[in-house]
Order: C-alpha cells, then structure tokens, then sequence
C-alpha cells in the first residue's frame, strides 16, 4: 500500500503581498504527477487545507478541481482540518464524499471510524486502519472527549485512546496509520505559523503515536521526521522566508503486512527560488556574487550606517523580486539604541523635535532640503495659527 503524505497546502495564502493561487495550481499539477508516476494509493492530507475559514470561490474551486483529479485516477484522499480551517465547513458532505474516495475526518465523533484497507486478498484478514485527528481546541472539545483539565496533551491523548481501542477490535496482524494536526514536541517551527499555545505549551510528546505504524502529522511547514514513523510532511509551498532553506514536497509511505515499509522523500520545487541577501547597497547592486538571487523573492537587509534613499527603488532595479527589505546597520551610531523618547528628550524647538523623529525612523539625519522644507512646512503652520 502507497500513501503520500502531505499537509498545510494553505490554499489562497499570499506570500508577503504576492497571491500564490498560480504556484498552488502549480503545485496541484507536480501532486497529480506524482500520484500517476508513484502508482499512489492514498494521498494523505494532515490540516490547514485552506489558509482561512472562509476560502474564497476560486481557491474553493481549486481545491475541488484537486480533488476530482485524484479520485478519476482511483486513488483515495483522507483529509483532517487544521487550525487555520472551519472543521464544518470542510466536513460539509462529508460522508456523500466518501462513495467518490474523499474521507474527511474533521469531527471528534469520527476518531475512532478508520478508513479501512485490506493488506491481503484474504476476506476477514488484516487492514490498514487510517484515522484523522483533526486540530482539536482544547477548550471546545475537552466535555466531548472527557476530559476535565484541557490541555492539548490531554485532548490529544484522549483522540489516541479512542483510536487504540477501535484498533484492539481489528483483525490480528493490522496495522495503523495516524493523521494528526498538532505540534509534536521537537518539531522544527517557522514563521508561517500560528501558534497553537503560547510559551510552548501546546506540544504533545513523540511517544503518543508509539505503536501506530506510521503518524503523518501536519501544522509545521517544515519536512523532518522526529522517528522513523513520525514525520511532518512540511507546506508544500513556502510562505516566509525562514523557509529558505527548506525542500518542499511530502513523504511517499509504504505500509505491507508486516507493517511500515520504505518511506522517502518526494521533491516539489518552486518556481521561484527564495534568496535572504544582506549587505551594502552599493556592494548589492554590483556584486556578482549576488547574481544568484536577481530571479529570486528576496529579504534583503541592508548593513549600510545610514539608511540609504530611495533604497528599495534601487535594490529592485537588480532584484526586481525584493518583498522584504530591513536595515540592520553594522555600525550602529551613537544613541541609535535609544528609545524615540531619549532621542528627543533635548529637542530645543520643534524643528529639531521633527528632524529627531526622521532620524529616529530612518537611522540617517534631515538632509539640509528636508530640514529646510521642514522649516518652511513650521512657519505656514505658525502663520495659519496666528491668523485664526
């Protein structure tokens, strides 16, 4: 049995302002091909299906698009729902769905309701049992699950306990496969996610999937695997630069009957490739070391001890793709590390108080035309005034 393991699709997110509806098609094109080239069985999808609860008609439309793909090529999708998605809202029609070979998990009162898959051609022999935990808010499903201080190891644990126990039930020789949206301790985090707890208490341990042949998990946007049967598949888009450094695409699983068998790595690159560059202007504009970047999104950051003019105009002129610029200088200048209000606590007049705040701002000063537009801008304010 081939399962491919994905998660986080995040479908209709931008990527700092720029749409990625295209790069999403894209990507469900690079799914498709891997389903027919891999001979894939079932396509696992562990939560945040769409960026927000309310997707817009053409992501909507896209993920349906997705979806009839897969399924007119046989193969079975199990969908769980994460905490950027409406549990409701992506389990509407849910068991209308499951006669076409769409298996949406998205409710507690389907933990313990598997997709069921024979490993044998003996009737009555044992199965691959595929459960879906979807993202469960401790608060809301703590009464439903049983449990009486909330957390999210103890909602967790409570969706496992469910699972085992319809899984003793099973066929000797069965095997288990987990889809979880949560973060497991040791993950990995980027930026592009949200937080599920604050201070880090929202992490249940490794050793809740101990025994189930293969736990794909989903919410960390980076692909690693914590042991050899737990893994996170990772977005397979990035969607912040501390992405940079990933490899995007999922985990393609076998499971046989003596249980977890060969699991590696599938590739989805990018269309664009994302490049963090950081220096001086002049040193960025005309290194060739930098040519690399010059198709690439970009975070640049700037080390200039001023803050040059006009920057981001120029930086585009090389890197027409720059999203992020940021200024962190190499020197920095005295007083730079004050607060606004040091800065400006010996103003004199309201001209120096103004040419303070600039500097504060830019970390550069008033040039003599500002200071003196400044100037100008003061005296007709003073003048209005006098006149009233």
């Amino acid at each position: 049995m081939k399962l491919l393991h994905t998660s986080d699709w995040h479908l209709g997110r931008s990527f700092h302002g720029v749409g990625t509806l295209d790069a999403q098609r894209r990507f469900a094109d690079q799914l498709v091909d891997t389903v027919i080239a891999e001979n894939v069985d079932v396509v696992l999808l562990a939560g945040d299906v769409y960026d927000r609860a309310l997707p817009n008609v053409d992501v909507v439309k896209l993920f349906d698009d997705m979806l009839a793909r897969l399924t007119a090529l046989g193969t079975k999708v199990i969908i769980t729902s994460g905490n950027h998605d409406s549990a409701t809202r992506l389990g509407f029609a849910g068991r209308v769905m499951e006669a076409a070979g769409v298996y949406l998990r998205t409710r507690i009162a389907d933990l313990d309701t598997p997709v069921l898959l024979p490993l044998t051609e003996v009737g009555n022999g044992p199965v691959l049992a595929i459960y879906g935990i979807p993202f469960l808010e401790p608060r809301i499903v703590a009464d439903e699950l049983g449990v009486d201080q909330a957390s999210h190891f103890t909602v967790t644990e409570a969706a496992v306990t469910r699972i085992r126990a319809d899984l003793a039930t099973r066929a000797e020789g069965s095997h288990a496969v987990v889809l979880a949206h949560t973060f497991a301790s040791g993950g990995i985090t980027s930026a592009s996610e949200r937080e599920l707890a604050i201070g880090g208490v929202g992490a249940v341990p490794v050793d809740l999937f101990e025994g189930f042949a293969y736990a794909a998990l989903g919410h960390l946007h980076g692909r690693q695997q914590l042991r050899p049967n737990v893994r996170y598949s990772g977005s397979p888009l990035p969607y912040s630069f501390s992405e940079a450094n990933h490899t995007k695409g999922g985990w393609l699983v076998e499971v046989t009957e003596a249980g977890l068998g060969h699991v590696r790595a599938v590739d989805w690159p990018g269309e664009r490739a994302l490049s963090l560059v950081r220096g001086k202007l002049e040193d960025l504009l005309i290194d060739p070391q930098f040519s690399v970047a010059e198709d690439s999104y970009c975070q640049i950051t700037l080390t200039d001890d001023s803050r040059p003019a006009n920057a981001m105009e120029r930086l585009r002129a090389r890197f027409p793709h720059t999203l992020v610029l940021m200024f962190e200088p190499e020197n920095v200048r005295d007083g730079a590390a004050q607060s606004y209000s040091q800065r400006v606590s010996g103003a004199v007049d309201e001209l120096d108080l103004c040419c303070g705040f600039l500097d504060h701002v830019r970390q550069r000063p008033a040039t003599e035309p500002e200071t003196a537009v400044l100037r100008e801008t003061l005296a007709a304010v003073h003048a209005e005034v006098a006149a009233r």
